[in-house]
């Protein structure tokens, strides 16, 4: 297949690369693009060179098959129609399309059958909180519907992009070495400390963010579940975090929920907290699956459970995700 990457350059766009080449993706050429800044960057895979072309308003897609887009929305909404006015799939990384009806959002595990209806041939990737949470959050729909979702995300600073990642890094070296802290890609300064802003501020209270989250996981499941949510940045540099509380129609038992869990596609159960085994993002950053544990009964409801997970943002949260999306077409002659 020809296969494009829109944003060669960024995180997303470099875990894309290192998840095609993984998975053993049916490449059989490959087209890079990006900005000024990063147009003439070259990358290898599999052995050979590419350089990145700069994203013009052109024919450059004709021919390609696959483009995944991780370079904004703005960039998104501007590329769109010459991406795939001559037959490509977008699969877009960015919020630009999400929400819109006629764009299906899709987490393979969860609703892959969506991404066959695609009348605009675009498929909108998830956030990468949502991500993350539906997936684990689809282990319990089976056993019994849920009808509320409390959630407080522990997002790192990959969520950010790759310059984020760096800022962080620079702060901690300034600090120690009693320097005056960088501050560009946070609100505040990251290291040694945690920021519950993620994205801007809506009328309601809440930030863009969290809204994602409510909005994105009714749209994944096909369902009237309320999700309400705390979104906070913390100095981790990869994979993100979440302490879920869910509200179901019956009670669900532990024992129940374990089982679920460890049958889920995509998903690992780490429950063992007499033996201090549990996710934790130092360990899992570069793992393709969500971690799950501290799974227990809320003991303000019972038909509440409560449970933590881990999962690489830049992997499942965006790359690997799209990637999935991509197979599953493959698989499905779509």
């Amino acid at each position: 297949m020809t296969i494009a990457i829109v944003g060669a350059s960024g995180a997303v766009g470099q875990e894309l690369l290192a998840v095609l080449e993984q998975r053993q993706f049916p490449v059989s050429e490959l087209r890079l693009f990006g900005s000024e800044r990063s147009a003439g960057t070259t990358y290898l895979f599999r052995g050979k060179e590419h350089t990145v072309r700069l994203l013009q308003h052109d024919d450059a897609f004709r021919g390609v098959d696959i483009a995944f887009v991780s370079a904004g929305a703005g960039v998104s909404r501007a590329y769109a129609e010459d991406i795939t006015r001559f037959g490509a799939i977008m699969i877009d990384n960015s919020s630009a399309f999400r929400m819109e009806d006629d764009v299906p959002l899709v987490v393979p595990e969860v609703n892959a059958k969506d991404a066959l209806v695609r009348p605009r041939g675009i498929i909108a990737n998830p956030n990468c909180t949502t991500i993350q949470m539906v997936v684990a959050l689809q282990a319990i729909e089976r056993l019994s519907h849920i009808k509320r979702v409390h959630v407080s995300t522990y997002q790192a600073a990959s969520g950010a992009g790759a310059q984020a990642m760096k800022e962080l890094e620079t702060q901690y070296r300034q600090v120690l070495n009693g320097e005056e802290v960088t501050v560009e890609k946070f609100a505040y300064q990251l290291a040694y400390n945690l920021i519950p802003h993620i994205d801007v501020f809506t009328e309601n209270g809440y930030t863009k963010e969290e809204m994602k989250m409510y909005n994105e996981t009714r749209k994944i499941m096909h369902s009237d579940v309320k999700v309400s949510a705390t979104c906070v940045r913390v100095p981790s540099l990869r994979a993100h975090s979440e302490s879920v509380w869910v509200e179901t129609e019956r009670p669900i038992s532990v024992e129940e929920a374990k089982k679920a869990f460890a049958e889920a596609e995509g998903c690992v159960l780490m429950d063992e907290p007499e033996k201090k085994i549990y996710p934790m993002p130092l360990f899992l950053s570069g793992k393709d699956e969500v971690f799950i544990g501290r799974i227990r009964k809320d003991l303000s409801d019972e038909n509440g459970l409560s449970f933590w997970c881990v999962s690489d943002q830049i992997r499942k949260g965006a790359a690997l995700n799209a990637v999935q999306i991509a197979e599953y077409l493959i698989k499905a002659k779509r």
